[in-house]
């Protein structure tokens, strides 16, 4: 009988012990949990990538202004450009302030400090395949028109000039395959994108032609790899369209 007890005893502890252990792991898991979303709510994440161009944007505004001073606005097909043809930049006096991925509500977030704060004479402006993308929110033309008028409109009223660019073309995204009518909505984005150039009387360079494959609705093959973005050959091509517009700009 003792060693029926016994036998119990042990087994009633093992069980007792399990079960806190088990709610010592739920606690330390819970705890876990609300640590990290404190965590979260005292640091939000840098939704726009304030910090991208915090150091470099510091060091051009420590230096006099400069009446060739460009920057080019983006996303990655900007981002890109800058770091695949760096000469390019260099020898026209261009800077390059476009982050991969971004929409342009994210653009519109740090405007002022990565493109206004910078006192450049032009801005010019290329974006919204990542709208269409639905990168950040779901695509609205209206919406993402509006904060490209905004940023037209705040460069402006600071004395910037300003060029507006088409949206390259794309048959899809590898990325959100969910979107299958890109092609359609790029070319009604740029139809609306040229008609805001013509009523804000300011230059618009259509890179979509240039770019546009045999097929009509992707970026062409000879200018990409991955259907999206430029290679070397595709920038040669943005280049050659925009650089006498720049030129023309900064001649008056």
């Amino acid at each position: 009988m003792r060693i029926f007890s016994t036998i119990f005893s042990k087994s009633r502890t093992r069980v007792v012990s399990g079960v806190r252990k088990k709610r010592l792991y739920i606690l330390t898991l819970v705890l876990s949990i609300a640590a990290f979303c404190v965590q979260a709510i005292e640091r939000p994440s840098d939704w726009a990538q304030f910090d991208r161009y915090e150091a470099d944007n510091a060091r051009l505004t420590s230096l006099p202004a400069d009446s060739t001073r460009v920057v080019l606005f983006g996303n990655s097909i900007t981002d890109s450009w800058a770091s695949m043809r760096p000469d390019f930049f260099a020898s026209n006096n261009l800077i390059g302030r476009g982050i991969s991925g971004q929409s342009t509500y994210q653009f519109l977030a740090r405007f002022r400090r990565d493109a206004v704060d910078l006192r450049p004479v032009l801005i010019v402006l290329n974006g919204a395949t990542n709208d269409i993308a639905e990168n950040s929110h779901p695509y609205d033309q209206e919406k993402t028109l509006g904060n490209i008028l905004s940023m037209i409109d705040i460069a402006r009223a600071n004395g910037i000039k300003v060029i507006l660019t088409s949206t390259l073309p794309a048959a899809g995204f590898k990325w959100n395959r969910s979107i299958t009518d890109a092609p359609e909505k790029i070319t009604a984005l740029n139809a609306r994108l040229r008609q805001i150039a013509q009523e804000k009387g300011i230059p618009f360079v259509d890179y979509y032609p240039l770019l546009l494959a045999p097929d009509g609705r992707s970026l062409n093959p000879a200018y990409t790899k991955d259907g999206v973005h430029p290679t070397v050959a595709g920038y040669a091509v943005m280049e050659k369209a925009l650089l006498p517009v720049i030129r023309s700009q900064l001649a008056k």
